[in-house]
C-alpha cells in the first residue's frame, strides 16, 4: 500500500518557533507513517524544485534553534499566476498529497492560494507582530515579547543610572501589538503604536508628567509603523525641556531571533 506523502515549508519573515513546529510536523506525520518532504527557501524553493526528504534525526536537535533550519525567502514569483501553477505542478509530480505552511500574513494568503487551486493546504500562523486574522497569538510572538522584556529591564537600569529617557522601537509594521503588550509589561510611561497614535506634544506631557512626580528615568515604546520618526520623537522631547537627554535604541530584528 502506498503510504502518503506531507510537504512542510516555511515562508517570508523568520520568528521563534518555526523549527519547533518543523519537529512537530515532522515526527507527527512519521508517527502516522507519512513521509515528509522538506521544501527549501518557502515558496521560492517550491518553484524551484529544492525539496529533501525529512526522518526523525533531521529535525533532532532544532528545537531550541532560532530562524528556520529550511530557510525562507521572499517570492514575488508566487504572486503571479504562472509561478502558481509551477508550484502545484511541482507538487504533483514530486506525488506529495498535502502542504503544510508555516509563515505570517503573506504566507497565509500564498496558502490560501494553493487551497483555491485544489490542492490540501494547511497554514501555520508564525509572525511576532501578532497580525493574523482568527489567531490569538501565532509562533515566536511570546519569545518576542520576552526579548523586548528583557532589553527594556537593561535599559531601564541605565536610563536610571543616567536620568535619561529611552525610546525603544519594536517590530510591527502595521500592527502595535508588540509595541502595546511589552509597554504595559514593562510599565512605560508612553506607548506609540500605529493603530491609535498619540499626539507628540501629549508624549511630552506624560514624560514631564513622570518627571514632575519624581521619575528618575522615562521609558518610551513606539512600533516601527508609527507615522513618526523616532529622532523626532527624541528633539521634540529635548525641545519641551522634559528633564531627560534622549536615547535611542532600535530591537527590529533583535526581536526574531
Amino acid at each position: 500500500m502506498k503510504l502518503g506523502r506531507i510537504a512542510v515549508l516555511s515562508s517570508g519573515g523568520d520568528a521563534p518557533g518555526i523549527n519547533p513546529c518543523i519537529r512537530a510536523v515532522v515526527r507527527t506525520a512519521l508517527h502516522y507513517d507519512l513521509e515528509v518532504i522538506g521544501i527549501e527557501e518557502g515558496f521560492d524553493g517550491l518553484i524551484r524544485g529544492e525539496m529533501r526528504q525529512l526522518r526523525a534525526r533531521d529535525v533532532g536537535g532544532i528545537m531550541q534553534r532560532g530562524g528556520t533550519f529550511l530557510r525562507t525567502a521572499r517570492c514575488p514569483g508566487f504572486k503571479t499566476t504562472k509561478g502558481q501553477r509551477q508550484a502545484k505542478r511541482e507538487l504533483n509530480e514530486s506525488e506529495i498529497d498535502g502542504i503544510v505552511v508555516i509563515g505570517g500574513d503573506g504566507t497565509m494568503r500564498g496558502t490560501h492560494v494553493l487551497a483555491e487551486m485544489g490542492f490540501p493546504a494547511i497554514g501555520v500562523p508564525a509572525s511576532i507582530d501578532n497580525d493574523i486574522w482568527g489567531t490569538d497569538m501565532s509562533l515566536g510572538v511570546d519569545t518576542a515579547l520576552n526579548t523586548i522584556r528583557e532589553a527594556v529591564d537593561k535599559l531601564r537600569d541605565t536610563a536610571s543610572s543616567h536620568q535619561r529617557a529611552f525610546l525603544v522601537v519594536t517590530m510591527g509594521r502595521d500592527c502595535g501589538y508588540l509595541a502595546l503588550i511589552s509597554g504595559v509589561i514593562c510599565g512605560a510611561e508612553v506607548i506609540i503604536i500605529p493603530e491609535n497614535e498619540i499626539q507628540v506634544d501629549q508624549i511630552s506631557k506624560e514624560v514631564m508628567d513622570a518627571y514632575d512626580r519624581g521619575k528618575s528615568h522615562s521609558i518610551i515604546i513606539m512600533s516601527e509603523g508609527a507615522s513618526y520618526q523616532p529622532e523626532d520623537v527624541a528633539r521634540k522631547l529635548i525641545e519641551d525641556d522634559c528633564g531627560f537627554e534622549t536615547r535611542i535604541t532600535i530591537l527590529w530584528h533583535v526581536v526574531r531571533g
